[in-house]
């Protein structure tokens, strides 16, 4: 199997974290699995990509410009921003803006254009979900789950938990698996092009 995934985002959105989730359920199903995170004054609401290479060997953990099977956007902006590096048009991406500070963007026009380079991708209502897991910082197990129950990820959504409990702290677990299963319940929804 080779399986490459982006996920972007910007600071705070936990696109870190869920690579690395997913990196230990491939390392955990027996793949190799790297990753490799571009970081953007994160801390601040900057640009975060992390990038994740499962099943090959001996390459660089840098997804190369148009090879990513999977594009997980967890801010519109920065979705659009790294759409180059998808391949095909699996995509799931939250329709929520990350506004910092005083900075709005015409998340609309954004959303459009995402809409029309991606016209099979999954867009989510980010802020519904959250507020149904009653956590708004769980976004990216939320999609974690939507991919994992649509199988957009290479992997079962049981193994996925699996590897939630070997990452996560003990204190985090339990939101962030109400969170996943609040994802994946999204993906039983007629439409695939808004959830």
């Amino acid at each position: 199997m080779k399986f490459d995934c982006l996920l972007t985002g910007i600071g705070g959105q936990g696109s870190v974290l869920a690579a690395k989730i997913l990196a230990q359920t491939a390392l955990e199903q027996g793949y190799a699995a790297q990753t490799f995170e571009r970081l953007g004054m994160a801390q601040r609401g900057g640009s975060v990509a992390s990038h994740l290479r499962i099943g090959r060997e001996n390459i660089g953990p840098v997804i190369p410009l148009h090879q990513a099977d999977l594009l997980i956007g967890l801010e519109p902006a920065e979705a659009l921003r790294h759409l180059p590096y998808l391949k095909g048009g699996s995509a799931i991406i939250n329709k929520q803006p990350a506004f910092t500070g005083s900075t709005l963007y015409a998340a609309e026009a954004v959303l459009n254009e995402l809409r029309q380079n991606l016209p099979q991708a999954i867009f989510v209502d980010g802020a519904a979900l959250c507020r149904h897991a009653g956590n708004f910082q769980t976004i990216n197990v939320i999609l974690l789950g939507l991919a994992a129950k649509k199988n957009l990820l290479p992997f079962s959504p049981e193994a996925i938990l699996q590897s939630m409990k070997k990452v996560l702290p003990e204190k985090l677990l339990a939101v962030n698996q109400q969170a996943f299963a609040i994802g994946a319940a999204a993906a039983k929804q007629k439409s695939r092009s808004s959830c």
